[in-house]
């Protein structure tokens, strides 16, 4: 594991794993927190990739500010633009918890 320093917070992730501080706007943020939206709509401008830690910031387009509440996820798929999905865009599936490290797969054992 490895501490990453995002702009307000220190995010512990796995050592192959990429953090993406990302934007959120307040509704869809609030779907996000509540599990009722596991996914997410991107611009694929990161090369987002299984595993990869996403920092949401959650963001109000009418102030143009910040809430200062967070929400950590975890990239579970993607879904890249060319099935349904525009090219240079994809569809995350956001996850609550990193992925397992290789050869684990009974989480009562780790």
């Amino acid at each position: 594991m490895k501490i990453v320093p995002s702009n307000h917070v220190q995010v512990s992730v796995p050592d192959n794993c990429q953090l993406h501080e990302l934007e959120i706007w307040s509704s869809c943020f609030t779907a996000v927190e509540t599990g009722a939206k596991p996914f997410d709509v991107r611009a694929n401008d990161r090369n987002f990739q299984v595993g990869d830690a996403l920092l949401l910031r959650e963001f109000n387009p009418e102030t143009g500010a910040y809430s200062g509440r967070i929400a950590l996820r975890w990239a579970s798929y993607v879904l890249p633009g060319g099935f349904g999905i525009q090219d240079g865009w994809c569809v995350l599936g956001l996850a609550e918890h990193p992925p397992l490290p290789a050869g684990i797969s009974d989480t009562r054992l780790w």
